[in-house]
């Protein structure tokens, strides 16, 4: 069994779901030396999610975003916490209903994601910074 922890970022995004498996997978190429394992991703961050969804068609990432701005809206008058603008607190209620990590079983080196399933970046927030991740990859070693 062996364990590898990655550290790194990703650079800023426009609000909305994007698709980062490729990018995710430079950054965690430990995950090819693992014939059975668990890779785990988390973000730093409380205004950000992680989900595993589809990845082929873009529609799919543009209606979740449609739908969580309706689910969550802006400017609710029960808000309190709105320091930093409209989108402060959808974004922090957002994140906690699609969460801060995603777990994946790895077989054979690589993600078994389904066919057409890919990670998501969940953005919530208008203008966010670089987002920061810890990606955890476990398991047992090719012989």
């Amino acid at each position: 069994m062996r364990v590898f922890q990655n550290f790194f970022q990703l650079s800023a995004r426009q609000r909305g779901f994007h698709l980062i498996t490729n990018e995710v997978l430079e950054y965690c190429s430990n995950v090819e030396s693992i014939e059975a394992g668990v890779f785990h991703l988390f973000i730093q961050h409380s205004s950000a999610s992680l989900t595993v969804n589809e990845n082929a068609d873009s529609s799919v990432r543009e209606d979740f975003e449609s739908h969580f701005n309706k689910m969550v809206p802006e400017d609710e008058p029960h808000y309190t916490h709105t320091y930093e603008g409209s989108d402060d607190m959808p974004a922090h209620i957002k994140s906690s209903i699609l969460g801060t990590s995603v777990s994946i079983p790895i077989s054979s080196g690589r993600l078994a994601l389904g066919t057409w399933q890919g990670i998501y970046l969940c953005e919530h927030r208008d203008h966010a910074t670089a987002r920061s991740f810890v990606a955890t990859i476990s398991g047992k070693l090719f012989e």
